[in-house]
């Protein structure tokens, strides 16, 4: 057997199997690391591909499955194969056991999609106090590792594994850093120390497991630093893994003093503009994208509007060498289809279906009563889940908000955050107690309940890098009105599947509001095809999965062109 790369016409490598008698010599192509690998056991100790082939594939994660048996003179069996990678995917946080935003859904969803893809993927975040006690994940402690963080500071992390939803995890932490975080709400409580500390444990730890990936794929400036860590100090161990740094909030970047050198146990020459330096300052997010072999944000709409000075958060010029360098994507995220599902969710009142939506009415009537609003159908329910914060739109709420609840309607906010804008939910609430509910706090059961009990669902957001509410009110039938920008200009249509607004002002967003109460109030087979075209719609990661592994090629040989010039 012998193997040969190919690309079809979407970018995707794929390698192939062939079975000749022949002698391996003569034939082997010389494309790629791994039929240099061939070529250099050959001449050491094979004689037969059919011998040295599967050994080889074995130790690189290559599935061979068999063809069929070719006509009598033919070249031989022929199958098709994926060439599997070793992928670490680190995040701070994960659901379900560490939960805060849109991160943790993807950091629990999209590893399990690259698992089923045949690659081999394992998850790496904070061993926090929730996550050792989830009986789900199962974790148990294999072994410790010793981070020097500098000359000064060393540090002892016990690490745990298990596995959440069929994905092995790895978690790291000590009673200092992460294991005291017992409920979801404290994950953002740790400083820069704790966060440069987990970076910087990835290599320590992996190594100590004897298990070192193809691709390290980081997310958010609280693991910003892994590629800047890999690169300036990974050594030939690390020299031929790829990173991927994913940007899931340009707002967020991590910005501290001149000092975060030293306390990494990184040189001072490394504090220039084009690598770690940034106003006089160390900016995480500009260092892993000045690190990283690709970057990517979370919708192509969002891609784009980094590049713009209105929406680049300081960095748009960073955005733009990046896309000049063809490093840039932008990948659309999706939801676990499993998890938020009205066919089959146990949370709902009533199940339903595309076919059958009869159930809807159930989860409205049960979400009304578990809410102590009036329980009535003929009532659209709109519903906001979400962080609060300027970002998500919540002062065009609260500007907009008494001709909002002068509509006929109900409005249901289940959110943490931003404590002047609670205040003012809270406010509101006492003012009009048969039309708005303000639940604060985190209660991903209840989530679902609203979802699938509400008619509408508001998206206000002056940016909103791809949004997962959107989709997940549509996965359960419930209608997005939603502000023009970012991932909701990627998913939804107005007219299509929910109802749209351009700019963010409070009469805007009150228009498109008064739109929905009005397709509501008309019902009908109008209403109906909105409602049957959001839950149609395909929010799924297969092919995003497959996105995410056309960059991860693009880093690894991005990686073999660095590894050759160094």
């Amino acid at each position: 057997m012998f193997v040969r790369k190919s690309s079809n016409s979407a970018g995707v490598v794929n390698y192939w199997c062939a079975r000749e008698d022949s002698n391996l010599r003569p034939s082997i192509p010389q494309t790629d690391a791994l039929s240099t690998e061939l070529r250099a056991r050959t001449a050491k100790k094979y004689t037969s591909r059919s011998q040295l082939c599967p050994r080889i594939c074995a130790e690189y994660g290559i599935n061979l499955v068999e063809g069929i048996r070719p006509a009598s003179g033919g070249t031989g069996r022929i199958k098709r194969f994926p060439m599997a990678l070793k992928i670490l995917y680190v995040s701070v946080e994960v659901a379900p056991f560490a939960k805060v935003g849109g991160l943790a859904d993807v950091a629990g969803s999209l590893p399990k999609a690259l698992q089923t893809a045949g690659h081999d993927v394992r998850v790496y975040c904070p061993a926090y106090g929730c996550a050792l006690g989830s009986a789900a994940l199962g974790a148990k402690r294999v072994g410790t590792a010793t981070i020097q963080m500098n000359p000064n500071w060393a540090e002892e992390l016990r690490i745990f594994r298990g596995v959440n939803e069929g994905v092995p995890t790895i978690l790291v932490g000590n009673a200092d850093h992460f294991e005291w975080v017992h409920v979801s709400e404290d994950i953002y409580k740790h400083d820069r120390d704790s966060y440069l500390l987990f970076c910087k444990s990835v290599m320590a730890v992996c190594e100590e497991l004897d298990w070192i990936p193809d691709v390290v794929h980081c997310n958010d400036w609280q693991a910003a630093f892994v590629p800047v860590f890999l690169r300036e100090l990974g050594g030939n161990v690390w020299g031929h893994t790829s990173t991927v740094y994913s940007i899931h909030n340009l707002a967020y970047q991590g910005v501290f003093g001149p000092d975060t050198l030293d306390l990494a146990g990184l040189d001072e020459s490394l504090f220039t503009s084009d690598k770690l330096e940034f106003f006089g300052n160390v900016n995480f997010l500009k260092s892993a994208c000045k690190y990283a072999d690709m970057v990517n944000t979370v919708s192509p709409n969002y891609a784009n509007e980094i590049q713009t000075e209105r929406y680049g958060c300081g960095l748009w010029g960073v955005m733009r060498d990046l896309q000049g360098l063809g490093k840039l994507r932008g990948i659309l995220n999706g939801i676990d289809q499993e998890t938020f599902d009205p066919t089959s969710d146990p949370e709902i009142a009533a199940l339903y279906s595309v076919s059958d939506l009869s159930g809807k009415s159930t989860c409205k009537k049960a979400i009304q009563a578990e809410l102590g609003l009036p329980v009535d159908p003929e009532i659209p329910m709109m519903s906001v889940i979400s962080r609060l914060s300027d970002q998500k739109g919540f002062d065009l709420v609260a500007r907009a908000a008494y001709g909002m609840l002068d509509l006929p309607m109900q409005f249901v906010v289940l959110a943490v955050g931003d404590q002047w804008a609670a205040g003012e939910l809270r406010k509101l609430e006492h003012e009009w107690p048969a039309n708005l509910r303000f639940i604060e706090r985190f209660d991903a059961p209840l989530a679902q309940r609203i979802y699938a009990g509400s008619d509408l669902f508001l998206m206000a957001s002056h940016f909103e890098p791809c949004g997962l509410g959107q989709l997940i009110a549509m996965r359960y039938g419930t209608v997005p009105v939603a502000r023009n920008t970012g991932g909701l200009t990627n998913t939804v249509f107005d007219g299509v599947n929910g109802f749209m607004f351009e700019e963010a002002n409070a009469k805007e967003m009150f228009d498109g509001i008064k739109r929905g109460v009005r397709a509501f109030e008309a019902g009908g087979a109008e209403w109906e095809k909105l409602i049957l075209a959001g839950m149609r719609h395909d929010s799924s990661w297969t092919e995003r999965a497959a996105e995410y592994v056309s960059m991860y090629d693009a880093a690894c040989e991005s990686r073999k062109v660095a590894c050759v010039c160094q």
